[in-house]
Order: structure tokens, then C-alpha cells, then sequence
């Protein structure tokens, strides 16, 4: 079967890519933006790529076009596809249909978390023989691709993300997992969701799909999660802590304030011990799920903490880009400002009172829509410079959040300024976290390359 890919460049969607390629289809996709590490990854698999969005990509007529969410009404081989009456479907959809059949699904949901928490539960499997399959939404670092089919298990970051332009499900509704995390729940995706209510009614969807015989993992403290469970639940579900607690079955004890260290018990008896390069209690939550979930497929928890104790992380995660004359660049994936609360926090943790420099890009829908601009003073209160870029385009201005911030804030609308600061300013033992979940104008780069400069 010949496959055409509309948006084949996100995450999701290059994985999927990997996926048909390998079950014996001619894979051919088009995005508006072609460029690596995706077009790289796609390219080496044999899948011709194509740049926009020109109904000539459809001609000859592909078997079936599976449709991107970024793509809209109005784009030519949108309308091209419609008009010509050209079989099409979503990428979730074809995930359930030609991957996901009869696999023990396991799937990861929730605002933060999902990509480092499936490949955390992707690398667990792997270690113990499983030989799982896997689409992950990022790079990971221990694999050499971002999805592969593996044998009788499956692990999918599940998304709440809409489908298509022709299906506003979530993501996740297609996946039926048999064991689910839902690692938390905050406000997210502005664009397509009017409050927290409706992003609890799609987890309900998810909820709902969910066998008796199989599990949920969910955290103790997680109240917007409880609330969907509240509305009905019909799967066992298990409890996690950062800390003991009498509801929760799986929990952690701290031996590194910064989360790299810790035990891991159940029901009050210890049960094995992670010491990792990971930083951040978000990391420890991310990684008593992914316990919890492995030993649903029969991984032990001691297993589980010895594979952790190797796990690489994933690109672009407080990934360690270079450590140039003394001082460390780290690339982040921050979209929300939990996210870079988390982040920033385990940084501190680990730095104790070296410098921390913040470099923040707003860039998500939401971010860019100003929703959660009241709290993106607080939320970067634990670095000790921040840097906050004011990209073209922005429609709201990021000046409050400087008057309003606890440390030492500023605005910038240049690269070049911003890479002149550091360099000027930045001395050995400091670290700099670049925040922002696109290419950043290739700031990362650009910043270790003047810092290498005499």
C-alpha cells in the first residue's frame, strides 16, 4: 500500500512514518517545514519527503493519505485530497488500526511528562526482554529511532492533543490501552481546549477505554486527576508517591535532594534503589510510574530500578549540550510554567549555589496565547538571571512578567544580545538553560559556539 503523510515532519507523525515503512508500505509525506533530525531519521528509512503542501504530492494517487492535526481546511492538498475523494484518515487512527491490534498497549498521558516517561517505560521493557514496540514523541537517547513494532507489547506517549481537522478527539482515545499512566493534569492547549472541564472529559474518554483486567497508574497528589477517576472508573488503580504515604502502593524515598538518588518501595518494604543522572522530583514521579507500569507486564521493581539506573534520557530533556570554559549550555523542552518550575527546581537542587541562568522562548499555543502569563514570573523564581525572548509575532508584552518577577528578569527581542550577555557575563561553574519547545532561532548552537570564541 502506498502512503502519503500530510505534516510527516512532527514528532508524532515521523514516527508513524517509521512504523508503516516497516510493515512493508511505500511511505511518501509532505511538511511545511522539512528539515533534521526528522527528515534525517525519515530519509535513512526510504521515505521520499516533500516540501509544503502542493496537491502535485497526491498525484499519482497514494492508496491512502493520513492527515497531520496541524494540517487545515484551505491547504491545496487538503482540498485536493477532499475534492478528488481520495481515501484518508488521522494518525492516531491509523496507529489503532494497522499497529496497535493485539498488543498489550501501554500508554502514557498527561500535560508533562508523556515523552520522557515513555521512553523511561519503552527503555524498562527493553532491558527485561520484552522487546517492546514504541512511538515516542521525541529522540530518545537510547534507542536509534523514535518508534519501532517490537513483539506482543506496545508503549505510545497518548496525547490529548485533537486528532485532525476532521476528528477533535483526543489522541489517546484511539490507543485502548491495557495498563495507562496518567502522570497529572494542569490547563494546557488554549487553542483547542476552553478550560481544565474539557481536557478532564477527553481523560474520562481515555478512562473509559480502559479494560477491567488492566491498570491505571496515577499519582497520589494529583486532585485533577481524582476527579476524572471520580466520574467513573472501572480499572484497578494504582497509587505513587514522592513520599510515604498509607494510599499509595509505590513510593520513594529521597537520598539526593535533587532527585538523582532515591529508593523505591512498595507497601512499606524496599524494593530496589535508582541513582541516575536524572534531576528533579518530576523526574522521580515520571519514574515510580513507569515502576508501576513495567510491573504490570511482569518487570520486578528491582529489574525496574536497575534499568532506570542506565536510562539515558531523551534530547532536548535538561539535555547537556556542551560544558564550554566551565560553563554547562542545557536544552529544555519547557512549554508551560509547571514545566519550567520543575525543571528550574532540579537544577537548583543540583547546583546548589552556582549560578543559574534561565533563557525562556514562550512558543507553545498556549504560551503565545497568554494564558498562563500570570504565572510565568513565579515559575522561573529559582534561577538567578533570566532571560526572557520576546519573539516577532508575540502579541502580548513580556515586560510584566520582569516587574513581577523575584529575581533578576529581563526582556530580550535579539539572539545576538542574548548571546552577548553570557558571553560577557557568564563565568566558569555556571549553567545555562535554554527553555523553549521549538528551534529557538538556533540559539543553542549559537551561544556554544561564541562561548568557544577567545
Amino acid at each position: 500500500m502506498h502512503l502519503h503523510i500530510l505534516g510527516i515532519c512532527g514528532t508524532f507523525m515521523g514516527s508513524l512514518a517509521l512504523l508503516a515503512r516497516a510493515l512493508g508500505h511505500t511511505v511518501t509525506g509532505s511538511d511545511q517545514n522539512v528539515y533534521p533530525p526528522m527528515s534525517t531519521q525519515l530519509e535513512n528509512a526510504g521515505i521520499a519527503l516533500m516540501q509544503g503542501y502542493d496537491r502535485s504530492h497526491l498525484q499519482p494517487h497514494p492508496d491512502l493519505v493520513v492527515v497531520g492535526n496541524a494540517m487545515k481546511r484551505g491547504i491545496d492538498a487538503v482540498e485536493y485530497m477532499l475534492d478528488a475523494g481520495l481515501p484518508y484518515t488521522s494518525g492516531p487512527q491509523f496507529l489503532a488500526d494497522h499497529v496497535l491490534q493485539g498488543k498489550h498497549v501501554l500508554g502514557v498521558a498527561g500535560t508533562h511528562g508523556k515523552t520522557t516517561t515513555t521512553t523511561m517505560l519503552a527503555w524498562v521493557l527493553d532491558q527485561a526482554g520484552l522487546n517492546p514496540g514504541f512511538l515516542i514523541g521525541g529522540v530518545p537517547l537510547g534507542f536509534s529511532q523514535s518508534a519501532r513494532l517490537g513483539g506482543d507489547y506496545f508503549v505510545v506517549e497518548a496525547d490529548e492533543y485533537d486528532s485532525a481537522f476532521f476528528d477533535k478527539r483526543s489522541k489517546f482515545v484511539h490507543y485502548h490501552p491495557r495498563t495507562a499512566i496518567l502522570n497529572n493534569l494542569e490547563f494546557d492547549h488554549a487553542d483547542i481546549f476552553d478550560d481544565l472541564a474539557a481536557i478532564q472529559k477527553q481523560f474520562h474518554h481515555l478512562v473509559r477505554t480502559i479494560p477491567s483486567t488492566g491498570r491505571i497508574i496515577a499519582p497520589i497528589s494529583e486532585t485533577n486527576i481524582d476527579e476524572v477517576l471520580q466520574m467513573g472508573c472501572w480499572t484497578p488503580v494504582v497509587r505513587t508517591s514522592l513520599q510515604a504515604n498509607d494510599h499509595a502502593e509505590v513510593y520513594a524515598e529521597l537520598l539526593s535532594e535533587d532527585g538523582s538518588h532515591f529508593k523505591v518501595l512498595q507497601h512499606g518494604q524496599v524494593k530496589g534503589e535508582v541513582k541516575w543522572s536524572m534531576t528533579g522530583q518530576h523526574s522521580v514521579a515520571n519514574a515510580l510510574a513507569t515502576i508501576a507500569a513495567a510491573e504490570h507486564v511482569g518487570v520486578e521493581i528491582a529489574q525496574a530500578c536497575d534499568a532506570l539506573s542506565n536510562f539515558g534520557g531523551v534530547k532536548r530533556r535538561m539535555e547537556l549540550l556542551g560544558t564550554i570554559h566551565g560553563i554547562e549550555v542545557y536544552d529544555d523542552f519547557a512549554h508551560h510554567p509547571t514545566a519550567i518550575e520543575t525543571t528550574l527546581d532540579g537544577a537548583r537542587k543540583r547546583l546548589g549555589e552556582r549560578r543559574l541562568w534561565a533563557i525562556i522562548e514562550p512558543r507553545s499555543n498556549t504560551m503565545r496565547m497568554g494564558s498562563h502569563k500570570d504565572g510565568l514570573a513565579h515559575s522561573a523564581r529559582l534561577a538567578d538571571e533570566v532571560i526572557w525572548y520576546q519573539p516577532a509575532g508575540l502579541d502580548w508584552d513580556l515586560q510584566p512578567i520582569v516587574d513581577a518577577a523575584p529575581n533578576h528578569a529581563q526582556v530580550s527581542q535579539s539572539l545576538d544580545d542574548i548571546i552577548a550577555r553570557i558571553k560577557n557575563e557568564a563565568k566558569a561553574g555556571d549553567a545555562v538553560v535554554i527553555m523553549s519547545n521549538g528551534g529557538f532561532g538556533g540559539l543553542h548552537q549559537k551561544l556554544i559556539a561564541a562561548l568557544q570564541t577567545p
